[in-house]
């Protein structure tokens, strides 16, 4: 691993980063090491890096800069980014931008975009017309990167709900 991160591999030093950060695979827990090297892997574009940061900012209530992580991340193709988007938008009543956002993130297959945009359709604020065109994306989506595996995690994620 530690080849992979002088080699500058921004997925080992993701890998890396989240272990010091929390502490696991054997590793003592050490969050200003792991913040460091999830920073490098984000300026490396790991849309992963730029994610964990991004909620680490948004559970210390910095949203604009949990927000800049998000976008860089959704900009990387990482849909839980953009799905988060949606949901800043949202508290921050930005409605339309936030439904944009849940849109596109559901429209590939993010499950929690999806749910967020059944709620603002049972809410009014999503035309049904518009749910029906992402409902079809979401499932074409889904279809497509269907396996066994991720059915089993799909069933054990829907279990916590």
């Amino acid at each position: 691993m530690m080849k992979r991160v002088e080699a500058k591999d921004a997925g080992a030093m993701f890998a890396l980063g989240n272990w010091y950060y929390n502490g696991r695979d054997g590793l003592q827990q050490d969050r200003a090491k792991g913040m460091e090297l999830l920073t490098r892997a984000a300026e490396l574009g790991s849309s992963k890096a730029h994610t964990f940061i991004g909620n680490n900012y948004r559970h210390g209530g910095n949203m604009k800069k949990a927000k800049f992580h998000y976008e860089a991340a959704a900009m990387l193709g990482c849909e839980a980014a953009r799905c988060n988007i949606g949901s800043l938008e949202g508290i921050y009543g930005n409605i339309e931008r936030a439904l944009k956002h849940l849109k596109i993130a559901a429209s590939a297959g993010n499950y929690l975009a999806m749910n967020n945009l059944l709620t603002s359709f049972e809410q009014g604020q999503f035309s049904r017309a518009e749910m029906d065109s992402t409902l079809t994306a979401y499932n074409i989506s889904c279809a497509e990167m269907r396996s066994e595996a991720r059915d089993a995690f799909i069933n054990v994620c829907q279990s916590f709900h």
